[in-house]
């Protein structure tokens, strides 16, 4: 009988981390599980690893025969699992002690959703954040329909389009992470015509945001269910640090074949991260036009990509101002007038463009700014426990006792 999960754990050269995010499958509770663990072509004897737990029949190795990006490995993993539900975990990510206990009830209770979307926490490892040296553990289920909401529920199919349409147009109002979905294989099974589960540069925002347009039923559960890592070696250390070109070459990403050509037209250079929301919204449009409620917003992608070379010219540091003034040459004559008008804001805000503010003064008025100005991700900062877990496996067994506490 095929297990009730496949947790899917893609990973290249982080063994160290990948040890702690199999753990975490292997202290459930509930051993309905199996793991796919897609090697991505690395140097570290990843496969000894995986022999040397002794359980071949649920923790399996699959390697990619070279290097490929990462959304080819996803789909590699994908391609490999056996389980009625699956769960796309980073090698620095894990599952929360109660996971497949949980989600057992909720498939149960609701009679098999094809999705369950479920809240998480963020733990950034000691050293990673600028701000935080001591690292965190903070709630990181900041959906706008998971707010005050303490149980499960089916999320209205209605809500779940228009938080699909404002994706289109740059404005997050739910994570796009693939850590908060547990999707059937049903679900998996049915969209297969239109090509791999995971497409585009950034396979998460492409595949959240499709299965939120086709599933049957979502349900969505507030309790944080994984716990989403941020290491040195993590895109989210990347993009932190304002390291664009590390974080693209992580990712070894490629775009959808039948996108290139609208995003090429629309393309400015700038922010990674919208690069890459833009790569998944052309291959959602390319793939379902039937279904996407809107067209990728190309006007508000390049303010975007604007206000942030404006930002990181005259607040951050993080933009030369040779490379403002190549990005100006791209820009259309309202765009340009635009960033001028944010330009003098942040010149405002600095005082001086050639005296840099202290580093987290200087993050936070860019954040406002950014903020207040774009409007794209939702306004939200939990309280963040600092300096109390070492690793991943610590947050798993401070949880676990908790759990283990409150049932005596």
């Amino acid at each position: 009988m095929a297990p009730l999960v496949s947790v899917l754990l893609p990973t290249r050269n982080r063994l160290e981390f990948l040890e702690q995010a199999i753990e975490t499958v292997r202290r459930q509770d509930d051993e309905d599980w199996e793991i796919v663990v897609s090697d991505n072509d690395s140097e570290q004897d990843i496969a000894g690893h995986v022999a040397g737990l002794g359980d071949g029949e649920r923790i399996r190795y699959v390697r990619t025969a070279s290097f490929v990006p990462v959304t080819e490995n996803w789909n590699n993993a994908l391609a490999h699992a056996t389980g009625r539900y699956v769960v796309m975990l980073g090698d620095d990510d894990g599952l929360m002690p109660g996971y497949v206990a949980r989600l057992r009830q909720l498939v149960e209770r609701f009679g098999g959703p094809d999705v369950i979307y479920s809240g998480a926490y963020i733990y950034a490892y000691p050293g990673v954040m600028p701000d935080d040296p001591e690292g965190y553990l903070q709630p990181y289920g900041y959906a706008d329909f998971l707010k005050r909401r303490t149980q499960p529920f089916v999320l209205d199919p209605a809500r779940r389009r228009r938080l699909v349409e404002r994706a289109m147009h740059f404005r997050a109002r739910y994570g796009f992470n693939m850590q908060f979905s547990t999707v059937s294989m049903r679900l998996v099974e049915e969209l297969a015509p239109r090509g791999p589960f995971f497409q585009s540069a950034f396979p998460d925002y492409y595949a959240t945001n499709v299965a939120f347009l086709t599933a049957r039923e979502v349900v969505a559960e507030p309790r944080p269910l994984v716990v989403i890592g941020v290491t040195p070696k993590s895109y989210g250390f990347f993009h932190a640090h304002a390291q664009e070109e590390a974080g693209k070459a992580f990712l070894g990403s490629v775009t959808d074949d039948r996108a290139r050509q609208r995003l090429e037209g629309a393309m400015l250079p700038g922010s990674n991260i919208n690069a890459g929301w833009l790569s998944a919204l052309e291959s959602i449009w390319a793939r379902y036009p039937d279904l996407a409620p809107a067209e990728p917003d190309h006007r508000r992608f390049r303010l975007l990509q604007a206000t942030h070379a404006y930002e990181g010219c005259y607040l951050d540091g993080t933009v030369a101002p040779a490379q403002l003034a190549a990005l100006e040459e791209l820009l259309r004559p309202w765009e340009r007038r635009v960033g001028r008008g944010l330009a003098g804001i942040a010149r405002a805000a600095g005082k001086n463009a050639r005296r840099p503010l202290p580093g987290l003064l200087r993050r936070t008025i860019s954040s406002g700014l950014h903020w207040a100005f774009t409007r794209q991700h939702v306004a939200w900062d939990p309280p963040k426990i600092r300096g109390r877990y070492r690793t991943l496996l610590d947050v798993y067994e401070s949880e676990a006792a908790g759990l283990r506490s409150t049932s005596v």
